[in-house]
């Protein structure tokens, strides 16, 4: 059964920076591109970073310059460094393939509040 654990989230003032994890099971982590997708209030879930098995890494331009993706395939494990968070920043964040493989390997996120 493939699952994703999302942890880390949080509130965070404008400015400010929060680190998010992302522990995956039930596949052969390494292989995979792992990518980390947000979802505000009211709209549609969408791609934030993802990072290949060999490490490239493609950002949105909405925080390109602000987040850091890496990954540690010996701990199956993505992160999500983010800085410089803005309140457009806030939704939940998770983390799944890209693409994604099944709907039903979503896991339940972690929320991210960037407010003063």
């Amino acid at each position: 059964q493939v699952q994703f654990t999302e942890s880390g989230g949080g509130s965070a003032q404008p400015g400010g920076s929060l680190r998010l994890s992302c522990a995956g099971s039930g596949i052969n982590f390494r292989i995979f591109v792992m990518a980390w997708y947000r979802q505000a209030a009211g709209k549609q879930r969408e791609l934030v970073v993802s990072i290949s098995s060999d490490g490239r890494t493609k950002y949105a331009e909405s925080v390109k310059g602000r987040f850091t993706i890496s990954r540690d395939n010996a701990k199956n494990t993505v992160y999500l460094q983010m800085n410089s968070l803005k309140a457009e920043d806030t939704a939940v964040y998770f983390c799944n393939r890209d693409p994604v493989v099944s709907e039903d390997d979503w896991g339940q996120g972690t929320q991210v509040t960037v407010s003063s």
